[in-house]
C-alpha cells in the first residue's frame, strides 16, 4: 500500500485541535477507479462543520476531511476510458480532499478544461453550483429582474453576484459592514445595503415599488424575515445556510396574504438527484465563466498541508479578503 501525507481526524471537536497531520494508507487501485494527485482544496464552512461533527455528511472515523478540491489523474484502472493519466479533475464528494492523493470512481471525476486556473477550479464544486442552481431552479427570472440576498460577501454570495450579472439580472446585496460595498460592486453588485430596519424602504425605492421575486438566505433569524418581507406577492425565499444560528420565523400574514414560498437548498441533494447530462451542462457553464475570468473567488492565503491547523484558524476568522486554500501536493 502507498502511504501519503494527510490531515486525519480521530474525533469531532474544536476544528484546530482535531485536524492533525498524519499518514494515510491508500489501497490498491480498484475496478473502475482512478488515482488522483490532489493539488488544492479550500476550507469551507462545511469543512468546519464536519470537524465539529455538525454536518449531515461526515467521514467515518478515523477519516480524512475536505469536501472539495482539484487534482490530476496519475493512473487509472484498465476498464476506465472517461479520464486518463494527466487529466485535471474536480474531486467527487466524500473523497476526503485534505491529503496528497487518493482513489476515486473515475466516473465521478469532473475533467477540468485547460485555461481554468487550478486554484479557482478547486472551489467550483460547491459555492458556484449552489449560486447557479438557486438562480435557475426556483423562480423564472428575466433580464432586469431583481434578486436579493444576505451574506452577500460569502463565497456563494459572490458567485450569485457574478452569475446574475452574466444573466442580466440585478442584485440587491445585504451585508453587515459598509466597507464591503466597493469591493462587491467591483465584481458586479448593483446595490449593496446594510442589514437593518431601513432595508425594506430602501429596496422599495430602488425597485420602484415592484419588490423582488427571489430572496436567497444564508443567515436566518431577523435577517431572513427582512428578506421575506421585501418579496412581492407569490415571491420565493430560498434558505441555504444558517450563519446567524437563529431559526426562521414565518409570519402568518406572509403566507396568507402574500403567499410567500419558503424553500430550502442543499447542493449535495442536487448532486444526488441530477442526471449526468444536467451535471455536465452545469459544469460547462461554470468552467466557461471561470475561464473567461467572469467567475472568480479571491484567495486570501494558501497553506501547506502540514499547516492545516493554522489554515483552519485563519479560515474561521472574520474580515478575511478571500478563501483559504490548502496546497495538498506539488
Amino acid at each position: 500500500m502507498e502511504k501519503v501525507r494527510a490531515i486525519i481526524i480521530q474525533e469531532h471537536g474544536e476544528p484546530t485541535l482535531v485536524a492533525k497531520p498524519g499518514v494515510w494508507e491508500l489501497s490498491a487501485l480498484g475496478a473502475d477507479e482512478a488515482r488522483v494527485r490532489i493539488l488544492f482544496s479550500p476550507i469551507n464552512p462545511a469543512d468546519i462543520n464536519v470537524l465539529e461533527g455538525k454536518y449531515p455528511v461526515r467521514p467515518e472515523l478515523p477519516g480524512v476531511p475536505g469536501v472539495e478540491g482539484v487534482g490530476v489523474v496519475e493512473a487509472v484502472d484498465a476498464n476506465v476510458s472517461c479520464v486518463k493519466a494527466g487529466t485535471q479533475v474536480l474531486l467527487p464528494a466524500g473523497m476526503g480532499a485534505w491529503r496528497e492523493a487518493g482513489n476515486a470512481k473515475a466516473s465521478e471525476l469532473v475533467p477540468v478544461p485547460q485555461g481554468v486556473p487550478l486554484e479557482q477550479a478547486a472551489m467550483l464544486r460547491i459555492n458556484p453550483p449552489t449560486a447557479l442552481r438557486m438562480l435557475e431552479d426556483f423562480v423564472t427570472l428575466n433580464a432586469g429582474d431583481w434578486v436579493i440576498q444576505n451574506a452577500a460577501n460569502s463565497g456563494v454570495g459572490r458567485a450569485v453576484i457574478q452569475i446574475a450579472r452574466e444573466k442580466g439580472l440585478k442584485t440587491l446585496n445585504v451585508v453587515r459592514r459598509t466597507e464591503l460595498a466597493d469591493e462587491l460592486k467591483s465584481i458586479g453588485a448593483d446595490e449593496v445595503l446594510l442589514d437593518d430596519a431601513a432595508l425594506k424602504e430602501k429596496v422599495r425605492e430602488l425597485t420602484a415599488g415592484e419588490g423582488v421575486k427571489l430572496a436567497l438566505n444564508a443567515v436566518g433569524g431577523d435577517s431572513a424575515l427582512r428578506l421575506a418581507s421585501i418579496l412581492q406577492d407569490d415571491g420565493t425565499i430560498v434558505t441555504y445556510g444558517a450563519m446567524g444560528r437563529q431559526p426562521l420565523r414565518i409570519p402568518n400574514g406572509l403566507l396568507i396574504f402574500q403567499d410567500i414560498t419558503w424553500r430550502g437548498f442543499w447542493v449535495t441533494r442536487w448532486y444526488k438527484r441530477a442526471t449526468a447530462e444536467e451535471k455536465n451542462a452545469m459544469f460547462a457553464q461554470l468552467f466557461d465563466l471561470a475561464k473567461r475570468g467572469l467567475l472568480h473567488t479571491p484567495v486570501d492565503a494558501i497553506y501547506p498541508l502540514e499547516s492545516a491547523a493554522e489554515a483552519i484558524a485563519h479560515a474561521m476568522k472574520g474580515g478575511r479578503n478571500g478563501k483559504i486554500l490548502l496546497r495538498c501536493s506539488e
